[in-house]
């Protein structure tokens, strides 16, 4: 098979974090958007993988570019303000041609600029289900080679990865020169199978999938799902690093009687977006549910892991915990001086209490 004609089909993603929510009920009534069927999985499952809130898909008109290559493209909302477009290209080819065309396609400036383009339409068409728009936004891209497998392919993916693991590792990577046995090896580690022909290899920018059409669908899904977590946590990473640095000004400024004071309301509005936050990782974390499937659970870790989702989610949680930690500071710094008040009050009421007692005296 080594020199037999190759076909499938390279996935881009491109994910944007535009607002802090998409009212889906109200996108699904613009002409041209349906929401997505739940995955079906390849394998037998009494129950699946099920989206509490399923992503609404606009399909767009093809991408062409300058050079003649042509994306089908679709794009995708998540209610909690994520929307991707997602770009497909079928090819065929030999295994060096695969390689060139990962390489190639990685970062290429052109195709993401025509997909800022394409994403800034949709968004302004989609406005009346937009709350609260971002003015920057924040991005991702990933890349999926998916090699079509039939029932006429002769290697299963033991074979796949013993005769082309090091063509794989560099579509992965995205590099067009061969890699050492140390890195093939780390690459082809973060691979899962569920038949002997299947075979899914996650990347932190890119994955290899080995599968039929039709049950390469969910593993896609869970990728670009994946990916969107990703995005979000980023996003809280930020703004809980912006928040955190603008308390830790105000602490460090002196801390005059009238600042102490003032320090209920910051707390106040400090909590608030903790909570807030809080309430968003927990919608985002049950946005998805895998109902006995533990292989599609598998999938999930392994490319969230990969992509950096746990990641992030640490450093989102220990801002949260730090967050907390301030909230309940500066509480109790404004009790003391609430405190301090009230106790000067007491004495100077002791006080006139007893100027009047000894001019009565007199």
């Amino acid at each position: 098979m080594a020199g037999a004609p190759l076909s499938g089909s390279l996935w881009i993603l491109f994910l944007y974090d535009v607002c802090e929510e998409i009212n889906l009920e109200v996108l699904r009534a613009i002409p041209g958007v349906e929401p997505r069927r739940e995955p079906s999985l390849r394998h037998p499952s009494p129950e699946y993988v099920r989206f509490e809130r399923p992503p609404v898909v606009e399909r767009l008109a093809p991408i062409v570019l300058d050079s003649g290559d042509r994306f089908r493209a679709e794009v995708n909302y998540y209610e909690y303000g994520v929307v991707s477009i997602k770009l497909e290209l079928p090819f065929h080819a030999d295994w060096p041609e695969l390689t060139d065309l990962s390489s190639r396609w990685v970062a290429a400036p052109e195709l993401e600029a025509q997909a800022v383009k394409s994403i800034r339409q949709c968004v302004g068409r989609a406005q009346a289900a937009i709350v609260k728009l971002y003015e920057n936004w924040l991005s991702e891209d990933y890349y999926i080679i998916h090699l079509h497998s039939s029932s006429e392919s002769a290697l299963t993916a033991a074979e796949l990865i013993g005769e082309h693991g090091s063509e794989i590792a560099r579509i992965v990577r995205g590099e067009q020169a061969e890699l050492s046995q140390e890195e093939q090896d780390e690459i082809l580690g973060s691979r899962l199978s569920y038949y002997p022909d299947d075979l899914l290899v996650v990347g932190w920018t890119a994955a290899f999938i080995h599968d039929t059409e039709k049950d390469a669908v969910p593993t896609i899904q869970l990728l670009e799902y994946a990916n969107t977590q990703l995005l979000e946590f980023r996003y809280y990473d930020s703004v809980l690093s912006n928040l955190l640095q603008g308390v830790y000004r105000s602490l460090e400024k002196k801390a005059g009687f009238l600042a102490r004071w003032r320090l209920a309301s910051q707390a106040q509005e400090l909590n608030r977006i903790r909570l807030d936050i809080r309430e968003l990782t927990e919608r985002v974390d049950t946005s998805i549910k895998f109902l006995s499937d533990m292989f599609s659970a598998r999938l999930y870790r392994l490319a969230a892991a990969k992509v950096g989702v746990e990641d992030y989610r640490r450093l989102v949680e220990g801002k949260l915990h730090t967050a907390g930690d301030l909230y309940q500071f500066m509480m109790d710094q404004f009790h003391q001086s609430r405190a301090f008040v009230l106790e000067g009050l007491v004495v100077i009421i002791l006080i006139i209490e007893l100027v009047f007692l000894f001019r009565g005296k007199g």
